[in-house]
């Protein structure tokens, strides 16, 4: 199986790229390769978005009601397909099995809840200023949508795009994560395996560079969403012209413990949100901010429950934190570990590259942490938090917003009146109160302020992602008649 040379997906056939070049994907558990894949240029793009342009005017004109028996059946071939999908997923992304079948689930989830949206996707009805005139607006899709996916969730991110595109009537040219590409070839394949018509779904394999800017550039693309690199996404905005687009750029995410917090309960929340998917989230927990009555106390115990966190392949049960998803992250968190101690930042715990095959690190905890150091300021991607003191919750509040991203924050707290000021004043798209910065729900929209992104993913508003509202003026008076009071 993993010595195989997989192809790209366009206009329902399995095709080999004009290049004639590969890359390959490895398990980063054991460095092995997983398999070859096509390393695509413009001519495969081109190709593909001639198929979605082909596919369009067909896939637009089926009603949505129908369109959503489609995502039904791809939900029923992922829950039948669950176990296999998830050991794929801990194979070749590294996360442990348990978060792997959840990133399926969440995939089942968000194509169930579209198929719903087909029997709903309302548009808005107001009266007109004018007798005998009637006035209402509708969702139309945008067109063709251009998708770009990452490696950290690779197949309930692809989803979250994918399920909402499909159900407004979009076609679609995807180009998942170098890092991933397995997941996402099996993911097309149930999809494909579904009915959907060809040319409605196509997948193209590459890189950034010669696959990922030529779709964002293309002119036919009519919508871009993108999961990723701040610095990608902004590249993205500036070079994509005229189309709508949709960007997720990640976060530098916190946890607020209060000093009447549930300790051990926050403690449970930094763990699970902090070291989980071993810290390679977007929502992941990269700050403490601690009230100073109970910053040791919470640094102790935080501490006694690190030590016990068990490194290993995602595929062993026993695993409690896989490997980072490629040599390259294993060294930039290595690089943010050297930084936090020249800033003068405590290396409580952690810091190492284990010996052997395997992109692994220690988790890691830093201690005695400012909030203008820059392992507090800038996103690592990996299993590292650092733990900031604060003397109340106004500071605590201010050295939350004072980042550039804006993602998600959560605060540990009993008292009625800090949470309410929390929720007002968080500078972040979401926020929890006595649970971890993870854990975002399909129904709800996703999505953050400042540098994290534009755009809010899931829920009501996916559906407003990948559609635009018509407005529509009937008058059935039988004569002209003039808005805005004109005679």
């Amino acid at each position: 199986m993993f010595s195989h040379t997989y192809q790209n997906f366009i206009n329902g056939e399995w095709v080999t790229s004009r290049s004639k070049k590969t890359f390959t994907s490895i398990n980063p558990a054991n460095e092995k390769v997983l398999g070859k894949f096509q390393a695509s240029n413009f001519y495969d793009i081109e190709q593909a978005v001639q198929a979605a342009i082909n596919a369009r005017t067909a896939w637009k004109n089926v009603p949505a009601p129908e369109r959503a028996y489609y995502l039904y059946t791809i939900k029923e071939l992922l829950t039948k397909h669950k176990q296999r999908l998830g050991k794929l997923v801990a194979t070749e992304m590294g996360k442990v099995m348990n978060e792997a079948l959840g990133d399926v689930q969440e995939a089942i989830d968000i194509f169930e809840y579209m198929a719903g949206e087909g029997r709903r996707m309302y548009g808005k009805t107001t009266p007109s200023e004018l007798r005998n005139k009637i006035c209402y607006t509708q969702r139309k899709p945008h067109g063709i949508a251009g998708i770009i996916t990452p490696w950290n969730f690779p197949i309930a991110i692809p989803a979250w795009k994918m399920a909402p595109a499909l159900i407004t009537g979009n076609t679609i040219v995807w180009k998942p994560s170098s890092d991933t590409p397995l997941c996402a070839l099996e993911l097309v394949e149930l999809i494909h395996e579904a009915g959907i018509p060809k040319g409605v779904i196509n997948l193209v394999t590459g890189s950034g560079k010669e696959t990922g800017m030529p779709l964002v550039q293309h002119p036919k693309i009519d919508v871009v969403s993108f999961t990723g690199h701040r610095d990608t996404g902004k590249t993205i905005l500036q070079t994509a012209g005229i189309k709508k687009v949709g960007l997720e750029m990640g976060g530098k995410n916190a946890i607020i413990v209060m000093d009447d917090a549930d300790i051990d309960l926050a403690v449970d929340g930094i763990l699970w949100g902090g070291y989980g998917t071993t810290g390679q989230r977007c929502t992941a927990t990269s700050r403490i901010i601690a009230h100073q009555t109970i910053a040791k106390e919470l640094e102790e115990k935080l501490l006694i429950r690190i030590k016990k966190l068990r490194l290993g392949p995602g595929t062993k049960e026993t695993t409690d934190i896989g490997p980072l998803i490629n040599k390259a992250a294993q060294t930039k968190t290595a690089e943010y570990t050297h930084l936090g101690k020249e800033e003068g930042a405590t290396l409580t715990y952690g810091g190492n590259i284990p010996q052997g095959k395997g992109y692994y690190y220690q988790p890691t905890l830093f201690t005695n942490v400012q909030p203008n150091m820059r392992i507090a300021q800038e996103e690592i991607f990996g299993p590292v938090v650092a733990l900031i003191t604060v003397k109340d919750l106004p500071e605590a509040i201010t050295v939350c917003n004072a980042i550039d991203y804006g993602l998600s924050a959560a605060v540990y707290t009993h008292n009625i009146n800090h949470a309410f000021q929390a929720l007002q004043h968080l500078e972040t798209g979401i926020v929890y109160v006595n649970a971890p910065t993870i854990g975002a729900e399909v129904h709800l929209p996703f999505g953050g302020t400042k540098q994290t992104g534009w755009g809010r993913e899931a829920g009501w508003t996916g559906i407003e992602e990948f559609s635009e509202e018509q407005t529509i003026y009937i008058d059935y008076s039988g004569k002209l008649q003039k808005a805005q009071g004109i005679d």
